[in-house]
């Protein structure tokens, strides 16, 4: 494991890449599952599935892997600026490849300007990753991000459900209050720890302009996006522009439906 991670570290760019194409053949091999019948009708609900399953793999995976590592070495907690393990460093390459994948995957669809709040959160995290697997720093911070995943898997579980037509079964009323749980203790958690660690060692770290514009950017949207699952799930509203009926439902136009 060593001497993998080694080599790792000394060329992290083509590792990505090697990455990224490992998740593009999973994404591929996702496809052959069964799909729903009420999916298939639909050219971008049925792209809105399969990158969502792909989605859910990836976090189970990450998510699962940066919650052990913290538990298993606090000082990932404790010294996010140049604490890291062979593990962790892996963790954080084998992220990097995914989101790059996931882009490419929006692009090539054709659903961009639908999926751009993703776009541009992939981008804020494959620019930060880049360049903590370049300077092997800020490793553990890249790590208590990656704690978000632990929410991704709810969330995502809550828009297939959404795209399959199934918001009003009891598996929704309970996948929807896990997810605002699991929001809060892990998405928003990391995100307001990490943006005071950052505000409280400003001077010290470096390049701290560039992660304190990451931060506030995805800040904003992470609380943005809080209210729409709030206002959504929770509270009474009607259907609005930017949705289309189809088959007696409201169908989003956007990727990130509320």
């Amino acid at each position: 494991m060593e001497a993998l991670v080694a080599l790792v570290k000394s060329h992290p760019g083509p590792w990505v890449l090697l990455f990224a194409a490992l998740f593009k053949l999973l994404h591929g091999l996702l496809r052959k599952l069964p799909t729903p019948k009420v999916v298939l009708r639909n050219d971008f609900q049925l792209w809105k599935w399969r990158n969502l399953s792909m989605s859910i793999v990836h976090s189970l995976l990450t998510g699962t892997w940066a919650i052990s590592s913290a538990l298993i070495w606090p000082e990932t907690i404790s010294d996010i600026h140049r604490h890291h393990t062979s593990l962790s460093y892996l963790l954080v390459c084998i992220s990097t490849g995914y989101f790059v994948e996931d882009a490419f995957d929006i692009i090539h669809s054709g659903y961009s300007l639908a999926s751009w709040e993703f776009l541009l959160h992939h981008a804020l995290v494959i620019s930060s990753f880049l360049y903590t697997l370049y300077t092997h720093l800020y490793v553990a911070a890249a790590v208590i991000t990656l704690f978000v995943e632990v929410n991704s898997v709810t969330l995502h579980m809550r828009l297939l459900l959404k795209v399959a037509g199934a918001t009003s079964s009891t598996i929704y009323d309970v996948v929807k209050v896990i997810n605002i749980c699991t929001f809060v203790v892990f998405r928003l958690t990391a995100h307001f720890y990490l943006s005071w660690y950052l505000a409280c060692n400003y001077s010290k770290l470096e390049n701290a302009n560039f992660f304190a514009c990451c931060l506030t950017i995805m800040n904003i949207m992470i609380l943005v996006y809080f209210y729409r699952l709030i206002r959504s799930d929770f509270l009474r509203h009607t259907g609005r522009s930017g949705h289309a009926a189809q088959n007696g439902k409201l169908v989003s136009k956007k990727f990130l439906t509320d």
